[in-house]
């Protein structure tokens, strides 16, 4: 790995035969059967399966997960000369708003969008129109070069229309499409994210079973996760999220019994992070947060994160650095190369222990 060339990133070459282009059960692999790469809180890595978790986790610790569903958030869209689109759903804003990313065909994948114009409108399948109004700018003011402010007029509720219209969101490294089950967690109750929050995606009911049974307590919030394609150096939008008070309740609780908080994905951190005060005093709540998590900023309501592994120069791994400090997650990564990990929605998984 190279060194980090910006300050609270983590840079390196990921070899293409690394990204994950399917899921695991097409590999022959139950979801619980990825892979497990520990970051130790004394240093070093150990390297075990998902459904080995309950090994490296203890009585009185809290697993925060994030219920949110996964959409069909891509859908079909035309412009007014017939020049086709893929419109992807990413947030839902007040007022009957939503953000919205535009991508044109590339291949057999798409790729980022950047024209388009405040008041046109697209079509979309079945009779659907979407209504560009401005470009989405960022908590810090600065203009998205490819996410846009939309309206929708549907012929049916969202949720109808989707699963009639709808698929998935796909990257480029994912070779054909897959039903919208293998985008969805054992455990998600609410449909409203873009895309999977797949640090979930390995759990299984027997993991979570036995787990429980460690004595391992389980505690729901849910952050609705937007379009993820603005890696390398885009920061990131507003997402909305909910912390409910019995949650918060447990996750105070357990750092004062001397448990962990540990987050399932950066989604949960993000949540955590922005209901908690500056003791990491978790509070409940509801709304959009913007907040980015650097290593400046540092984490003050989790103790340990379970994760995916993330691209180069992404926002992910500035988080990642806050939870596990720079030479830690270093050397991690250096690992994960080395060992032939899977990166991406459908690859193997992280644990990072603060202790």
């Amino acid at each position: 790995m190279s060194p980090p060339t910006a300050p609270g990133s983590v840079d390196f070459r990921l070899p293409p035969e690394l990204e994950a282009s399917e899921p695991p059960e097409a590999r022959g692999l139950a979801r619980d059967a990825v892979r497990l790469m520990v970051s130790r809180p004394d240093g070093g890595v150990a390297h075990a399966r998902f459904r080995d978790l309950p090994r490296f986790l203890e009585p009185g610790d809290l697993l925060v997960v994030n219920t949110s569903g996964t959409m069909k958030a891509a859908l079909d869209a035309g412009r007014e000369d017939g020049a086709p689109l893929e419109l992807r759903l990413s947030t839902r804003l007040p007022a009957g708003l939503w953000t919205v990313e535009l991508r044109r065909p590339a291949g057999g994948a798409t790729e980022p969008f950047v024209g388009g114009s405040a008041g046109e409108v697209l079509s979309l399948p079945g009779g659907g129109k979407a209504t560009l109004h401005a470009r989405y700018r960022h908590a810090g003011g600065a203009e998205s070069p490819r996410l846009w402010v939309a309206t929708l007029e549907l012929p049916a509720s969202l949720a109808e229309y989707l699963e009639r219209h709808g698929r998935p969101i796909r990257y480029g490294y994912v070779g054909e499409e897959w039903p919208i089950g293998y985008y969805r967690t054992a455990y998600a109750t609410e449909d409203g994210s873009a895309e999977m929050p797949s640090a979930g995606r390995a759990f299984t009911p027997e993991v979570i079973t036995r787990l429980v049974a460690c004595g391992v307590q389980v505690a729901p919030l849910v952050l609705h996760t937007g379009v993820s394609s603005l890696e390398s150096d885009e920061p990131p939008y507003e997402e909305f999220y909910r912390v409910p008070p019995e949650t918060a309740r447990l996750a105070n609780a357990a750092r004062e019994a001397g448990g962990r908080v540990v987050a399932v994905g950066t989604t949960v951190v993000r949540a955590l992070e922005t209901a908690s005060d500056g003791r990491g005093v978790v509070h409940p709540g509801e709304g959009w947060t913007g907040l980015v998590v650097t290593p400046e900023r540092g984490v003050r309501a989790v103790d340990a994160l379970i994760t995916g592994l993330h691209e180069p120069r992404s926002s992910h791994l500035a988080m990642l650095e806050a939870v596990a400090g720079r030479e830690r997650l270093q050397e991690a990564y250096v690992e994960a190369l080395k060992e032939r990990y899977l990166w991406h929605e459908f690859g193997d998984m992280h644990l990072i222990l603060r202790f």
